[in-house]
């Protein structure tokens, strides 16, 4: 859920129903608690479904079909708004039947939000505006998104008569520029003078909201954490670096590994703003599900923290680099232009994912180049090659 209003609805997807087959929506009488918060056990069982917000996007559609094959139902609740998600769904509904309930709304709706967590489980919290650039353009919809969006999720979790367990996917954007960060260059990339940082930024790192995306997502991360706190919600936020595998369409502003791989298959150039040096640590969508339901095991001992999440120190690549792994995929070298550096865009990112690792005994498995490869073969067999595009439509940047 990336672009700012729902887009015809594709298909072969069912209309816009929120309420399952079968399932009674409760009235409050006058007077009643039905609204408030109540005591009662974390629905973490196998009969609830599994909600996920923007379940029809990339990250999305590999958790539900995970938990799908898991033979779980899940709740896909999305405005199918960014281009080829409703084929993601569509993939889901054919792979998986009636256990896909799609919901087809917005999160900026809190009765569509409230009709979506009624009856389900746990909630796993992606629909989101994701590009720094758009919210640059639009800083406004973009808070009506990120911020009050999640806003509208926790409320409708909190008021629920269930006690449900929340993981949200926040960002590396909310540490801000980074620019007390000393940075040397080594080869191809950047690489910080300070040798404690070579294990990447760990949550310790004070939040500094750079750009609205950053203040909109970095004010949601809050807000998680607080509602845990103040509410006793089981909650926990994922502050992600860059991800990207399968059913990733990728573009300009956001899944640029996906998209770098699109345009050298395509025969595009690939515009990299600044020097194309920085750096960043890459997670494999299938090591990210495994975090994520790992998460949703241990929520009762990771409640109220906040993590940070990507391919650590031994899975980082600059744009640079990344077009030579492209080269060798690809048999032909990117074409490559340059243009001046983007707002917020930071020069080094890589997350110490150390913590996390060891509150919840996970590590990633899939090395970057075998993931880029497999992502490649993916695209090149089920993505259409991209067409021609002007020089400042056809650019992409490590967001």
């Amino acid at each position: 859920m990336s672009a700012l209003a729902p887009s015809p609805l594709s298909a072969g997807v069912p209309s816009p129903a929120f309420i399952a087959p079968g399932e009674s929506v409760p009235v409050a009488a006058e007077g009643s608690t039905a609204s408030r918060p109540r005591a009662a056990s974390l629905e973490t069982g196998e009969e609830s479904p599994v909600l996920v917000t923007g379940g029809a996007g990339f990250i999305g559609c590999n958790l539900a079909d995970h938990f799908l094959t898991r033979g779980r139902r899940v709740r896909v609740f999305d405005n199918l708004c960014r281009p080829g998600v409703e084929r993601n769904l569509a993939w889901l509904r054919a792979r998986h039947g009636d256990r896909v309930q799609p919901r087809l709304g917005d999160v900026r709706d809190p009765h569509a939000v409230e009709a979506a967590v009624r009856g389900c489980g746990p909630v796993f919290h992606f629909a989101a505006q994701v590009a720094v650039t758009t919210s640059l353009s639009d800083p406004g919809a973009d808070f009506d998104i990120n911020a009050r969006g999640t806003l509208n999720v926790l409320e409708a979790v909190r008021r629920s008569p269930r006690r449900h367990p929340l993981v949200y996917t926040s960002t590396n954007k909310v540490y801000g520029h980074l620019d007390d960060v000393a940075l040397g260059v080594i080869g191809s990339r950047y690489e910080p003078v300070d040798p404690a940082l070579r294990h990447g930024f760990d949550e310790d790192r004070p939040v500094s909201f750079h750009s609205p995306y950053g203040c909109s997502k970095g004010a949601a991360d809050q807000y998680v954490l607080d509602y845990a706190r103040t509410f006793g919600l089981p909650a926990v936020v994922f502050r992600m670096s860059c991800i990207y595998g399968p059913r990733q369409c990728g573009n300009e502003d956001q899944g640029w590994i996906a998209y770098f791989l699109r345009q050298a298959l395509s025969g595009q150039p690939v515009t990299l703003f600044g020097d194309g040096r920085q750096v960043r640590d890459a997670l494999h969508i299938d090591d990210l599900v495994d975090a994520l339901s790992l998460a949703l095991e241990r929520i009762d001992r990771l409640a109220g923290r906040a993590f940070n999440l990507g391919g650590g120190p031994a899975r980082t690549t600059s744009l640079l680099e990344l077009m030579d792994l492209i080269r060798g995929l690809n048999d032909a070298p990117p074409a490559v232009e340059f243009a001046p550096w983007r707002a917020a865009d930071q020069r080094y990112y890589v997350s110490d994912i150390r913590r996390f690792g060891a509150a919840a005994g996970w590590t990633p498995r899939v090395a970057l180049p075998a993931g880029v490869a497999r992502l490649h073969r993916w695209i090149k067999d089920n993505l259409p090659p991209l067409a021609a595009a002007t020089s400042a439509a056809a650019s992409a940047n490590a967001r």
